[in-house]
């Protein structure tokens, strides 16, 4: 499996922490989450995947989570790994990745998760944008 991002820390542990993640396409825009707080970057929506969740259930969870959109459609692109601090979880994670194309269907609320906000950017704004080279890789892939 392709890493991104930096290699692991000599003398460091990881705990792995699976996460599906999508790239939701609309009207030629693309929908993003800003996560603000400790953060402060545009990612794909998405996040962990809770022990005995599958991936695809977990992605429609987090996705209305951060966004408040209900998906369809869900298509696996494939995977990446990125080693990273996690301070929320004061945790040394290797994220493992799995990323989906999929179809915004509906927005029914608010993002509940604290410090998201929803944002339609064009491609090449999300290109740009994108907190990491994983998320970037597999967008370019699909634009």
């Amino acid at each position: 499996m392709r890493r991104y991002g930096k290699p692991k820390l000599e003398g460091q542990s990881y705990r792995a922490r699976p996460g599906a993640y999508a790239i939701l396409p609309r009207g030629g825009r693309l929908l993003l989450t800003y996560q603000a707080g400790i953060h402060n970057e545009f990612q794909l929506p998405g996040g962990g995947i809770d022990p005995g969740e599958s991936p695809v259930t977990a992605l429609h969870r987090e996705v209305f989570e951060e966004t408040g959109w209900r998906i369809a459609k869900p298509r696996f692109l494939g995977a990446f790994r990125r080693f990273v601090f996690m301070p929320e979880y004061d945790l040394w994670a290797e994220k493992i990745c799995h990323i989906y194309r999929a179809h915004p269907v509906r927005k029914l609320a608010e993002p509940p998760e604290e410090d998201h906000s929803v944002h339609w950017v064009s491609p090449e704004q999300g290109m740009i944008g994108l907190g990491n080279p994983g998320d970037r890789a597999f967008l370019q892939r699909v634009f």
